[in-house]
């Protein structure tokens, strides 16, 4: 009986939590739901090939190939501008009798897909060969063999010797070894200074708050955004040195490569967290304990983790592609890739930057703003 009546007062005081009842079923269903739209929609990869002095039969095999659109470019220096601006994922150019393909290798899954559409268009271009051949001689052969019947033992072999085309792959990041985890590593890198800094900051100002510390501080004469500040600064340390931590890990106990310089990767996740941390402390505004802090995580924290790059977005439905312009991650993702992978300095970092102190602004305000409601006097 005790038994019983212990579960019922559990039962009851769940069932007057109706934020912990919404949190538990509809979260998992909002995440399974997320990830149906994601994966239904992201069964193909699309390449962009960029072409130099190809021959058209193979430039059109290329651009027969599904999920291939290929460009043809007037000089490799064209080309390889294309290339460095993103606008096309490889580079393919005929010398003499040789191919020379030149690979962007930021994704993995791409330069396996250019590699397997050139193979493709190369045999069908061989084939294509071969038929005309064969025609050809049948044809030829008829004809002698009409002219002059009786001189089947006279005529001549000849015989065509053809070699083999020779294919060098050139890797723009990395080497042919590098794989999808290398793509998804910066934005990983990302995910986890997030994930940790907000939620060692939103636990840490709900124990201030529920431990009456907040209150007796907004009985003070202090000012809502001297306290905000001051958290933030706070913990902002701890978010400096978890975030160097993490990069000196991903960077040198991994081994990723970064082609441009480690200095803009650890600039770009303090800022995102900073934003984690403001997220957090706005965050904590609206739980009354740490197991509702808890419970945001599904809903607020790992969805954007479906958003935010790891997962290809290229050929996702528009409406879902637009859900991962308002995700922090995207943006420090995006910047950490390109100066990891193509090396690109701050100058043309601008976007992500203003977005993500954008981010930092708005929610700073919005904390200031929040603390309103739990001043005294």
């Amino acid at each position: 009986m005790r038994t019983i009546s212990i579960m019922n007062r559990v039962l009851k005081e769940l069932f007057r939590d109706k934020r912990t009842l919404a949190l538990m079923f509809l979260a998992p269903i909002l995440i399974l739901l997320l990830m149906s739209f994601i994966f239904n929609s992201n069964s193909t990869t699309n390449v962009d090939i960029a072409t130099v002095s190809m021959p058209s039969n193979i430039n059109s095999n290329l651009d027969n190939t599904k999920h291939v659109n290929v460009t043809k470019y007037s000089s490799k220096k064209a080309a390889n501008k294309a290339l460095k601006d993103d606008k096309v994922d490889a580079i393919i150019q005929k010398k003499s009798d040789n191919y020379d393909l030149t690979y962007s290798n930021t994704d993995s899954t791409k330069t396996a897909a250019v590699k397997m559409a050139f193979k493709n268009a190369m045999t069908n271009t061989t084939i294509s060969t071969l038929k005309s051949k064969l025609t050809l001689a049948s044809t030829a052969l008829a004809k002698v063999q009409s002219q002059i019947p009786n001189a089947a033992g006279t005529t001549t072999q000849q015989k065509q010797t053809s070699s083999t085309p020779k294919i060098t792959n050139h890797y723009v990041y990395g080497n042919s070894d590098t794989g999808f985890f290398d793509k998804i590593l910066p934005i990983l890198m990302g995910f986890f200074v997030f994930f940790f800094v907000f939620l060692i900051s939103g636990m840490a100002l709900l124990k201030e708050r529920t431990s009456g510390t907040l209150d007796r501080l907004l009985a003070t004469p202090v000012k809502r955004y001297e306290i905000v500040f001051g958290y933030m600064a706070s913990y902002g340390i701890l978010a400096v040195i978890q975030t160097i931590i993490i990069v000196i890990v991903t960077v040198w106990l991994i081994g990723i490569q970064v082609v441009g310089n480690i200095f803009y990767v650890i600039l770009i996740n303090l800022i995102l967290a900073l934003v984690a941390l403001a997220f957090g402390i706005l965050v904590s505004t609206f739980a009354n304990s740490e197991f509702q802090m808890m419970q945001f995580i599904p809903i607020l924290v790992i969805p954007q983790v479906f958003f935010s790059g790891i997962i290809p977005l290229d050929s996702m439905a528009g409406w879902v592609k637009d859900i991962s312009y308002i995700i922090p991650i995207k943006y420090s993702g995006d910047a950490a890739s390109r100066v990891i992978m193509q090396g690109q300095g701050l100058g043309s970092l601008g976007l992500d930057f203003g977005v993500l102190f954008i981010f930092l602004i708005v929610l700073t305000i919005l904390n200031v703003v929040g603390l309103k409601r739990y001043r005294k006097v």
